[in-house]
């Protein structure tokens, strides 16, 4: 099972709807098409928030935005 969750929600509600059920947030960033991919901070806290978001879970594959730039500064 995995951490990362795929969420057709705002960055926010999601937010709310972890720190409401107690659960730890790793990473959370924008998907470009919307919505958000989460990433909690273990397995049972995943499991906890895909049933509570089971209606706006996304399936497949998404397009994510880079996090680095392609070369280094120095």
């Amino acid at each position: 099972m995995s951490r990362e969750i795929l969420v057709s929600m705002t960055e926010s509600e999601v937010v709310a709807k972890c720190e409401a059920a107690k659960v730890g947030v790793s990473v959370i960033e924008r998907i470009p098409a919307g919505g958000v991919r989460l990433v909690c901070m273990s397995m049972s806290g995943a499991e906890t928030m895909r049933k509570k978001f089971k209606s706006h879970l996304i399936e497949g594959t998404v397009v994510r935005e880079k996090l680095r730039p392609d070369r280094t500064s120095w």
